[in-house]
């Protein structure tokens, strides 16, 4: 009886990934090598790169957090900031209905 077991899935950081494909594209590194510097599948690698060099030329990819660190941060004020302005545009609401449906305050 033969027992098979899966390769334990490496995780890796926005920030690690980042590091992996600028070798490849910066310092002419292989897929192969990054594969055994990092322990990382070929697709993964090969998605690694392709982000990067995407996000170089200034195109964001969707449904991916961004490599890059400033990228990423960006990202994140952007959401809130779209929070924040539904939050006003709810409260504008909640506001003006407490407003028409009390008498005393018009």
């Amino acid at each position: 009886m033969t027992i098979k077991t899966r390769k334990t899935r490496a995780n890796f950081s926005p920030s690690q990934k980042n590091e992996y494909a600028k070798l490849m594209v910066e310092e002419s590194y292989t897929n192969k090598q990054i594969m055994e510097l990092s322990g990382a599948g070929a697709t993964a690698v090969t998605r690694w790169k392709r982000q990067y060099i995407a996000e170089q030329r200034g195109e964001e990819t969707p449904g991916k957090i961004p490599l890059d660190a400033d990228k990423r941060r960006s990202k994140e004020l952007e959401m809130q900031i779209a929070d924040s302005q539904e939050d006003v545009r709810l409260l504008k609401k909640a506001t003006a209905l407490f407003i028409r449906d009390n008498p005393a305050l018009r």
